[in-house]
């Protein structure tokens, strides 16, 4: 049995959510990194969500891809 470690991370204007990304935590430190460079003034949470046990390893599931700096720009205006 493979247990898939996975992370949520979240990009914060204040109190409000305005991003939030899901993957393994390869990705997730990855895209973390990334958000925190693009949104410097804003907090940037990377917080463990429950593991997920699947009976064979080609049972991972897809992985959003991370989205491309076009799609970030309609999140810096609120």
């Amino acid at each position: 049995m493979t247990v898939l470690e996975r992370r949520r991370v979240q990009v914060w204007f204040g109190s409000h959510v305005i991003a939030t990304y899901v993957a393994e935590r390869t990705l997730a430190d990855r895209y973390a990194a990334a958000m925190g460079r693009r949104f410097a003034g804003l907090r940037v949470t990377n917080e463990p969500l429950p593991p997920i046990a699947l009976a064979e390893p080609d049972q991972l599931p897809d992985h959003p891809p991370i989205p491309s700096e076009a799609r970030l720009w309609p999140l810096t205006v609120l």
